[in-house]
């Protein structure tokens, strides 16, 4: 077997340019001097005979390699830091790291707060969220990128196991000065006349709008198609017309939008959680979805009280 050269210190540096993107960003945060740091990536790159980064004079990105070597170099330092603060602390779930797959709508609008109260609970458990669409949330899991996944589309797909975790509906953004906004809920057929927008049939939103639709009987016609729910949202915002988007893609605080419940049919996308089948979630991930899953459930608690 080669023996291994590099020390501990490349590996940090090399991490933290890779996280800031910035050899300037990432000498402030080690405290070090950008040459040094430079050095030592340099130093790295000899030893392991292949180049880490790709940098021009406005940014710095990683390579192919690059992208590899970092996943197992932040494995090796949260494995060291592991074996510095005991085992004990990670068997009790005190410590450790969380990578989880998620749709953008959760990622957005509901994750932040939760990661936000579960580090003040557990603040040596770090987590990293990878915000992507529903197909690439599943793909995720499968390669083992993620330890879990939050997405909506898990239950189709072989060799992935989905536990349902929450109903998010699907309500009709518009502004709040709209005449239906402070309806409690609108049918489809009120919207024969309003102009609708949507996003591009390719989205897994829209096929499970469209599916639903289509068994109603129901075939919306629409003025305006984007990529992105954040898209759609802004040209709402601006005037352009109304949109049928999960709740959890709308705050309820919203400045200027509202969502009401849409009717006949109803329609809701059910997330979950999803992970490969048979896996068995480590002691912080586990914990982690459990302070999700609780979470989830005061949210619902409270929309119902309202």
């Amino acid at each position: 077997m080669a023996r291994i050269n590099f020390d501990l210190q490349q590996l940090q540096a090399f991490v933290a340019v890779a996280e800031r993107g910035s050899f300037r960003a990432a000498a402030d945060e080690i405290h070090l001097s950008s040459p040094a740091l430079s050095r030592r990536i340099e130093r790295l790159e000899s030893i392991l005979g292949a180049k880490l980064f790709n940098r021009t004079t406005r940014d710095v990105k990683l390579t192919p390699l690059g992208r590899t070597f970092l996943e197992r170099a932040r494995a090796a330092l949260d494995d060291l830091e592991a074996a510095m603060l005991g085992i004990s602390d990670i068997a009790g779930s005190r410590i450790g790291r969380v990578t989880v797959a998620c749709v953008p709508s959760a990622a957005l609008h509901f994750l932040p707060s939760v990661v936000s109260s579960f580090s003040d609970k557990f603040p040596k458990i770090r987590i990293r969220l990878m915000d992507e669409a529903a197909g690439q949330v599943v793909a995720s899991v499968l390669a083992g990128e993620c330890d879990f996944g939050i997405a909506f589309m898990g239950n189709q797909v072989p060799g992935v196991d989905f536990l349902p975790i929450h109903d998010d509906e699907f309500v009709l953004a518009m502004p709040r000065g709209h005449a239906m906004a402070k309806r409690r809920s609108v049918a489809w057929a009120d919207l024969t006349d309003e102009k609708l927008i949507a996003v591009a049939r390719s989205s897994g939103n829209r096929q499970l709008l469209d599916d639903a639709l289509a068994r109603a009987g129901c075939n919306p016609s629409y003025r305006f198609e984007v990529s992105h729910i954040a898209t759609l949202l802004g040209m709402v915002e601006a005037g352009l017309g109304m949109a049928a988007v999960p709740r959890l893609a709308l705050p309820a605080n919203h400045p200027t939008l509202v969502g009401v419940s849409l009717r006949q049919p109803a329609v809701s996308r059910q997330l979950g959680l999803t992970t490969l089948h048979g896996a068995t979630l480590s002691a912080p991930s586990q914990v982690f979805y459990e302070h999700l899953r609780t979470a989830l459930q005061a949210k619902k608690k409270l929309k119902a009280r309202a």
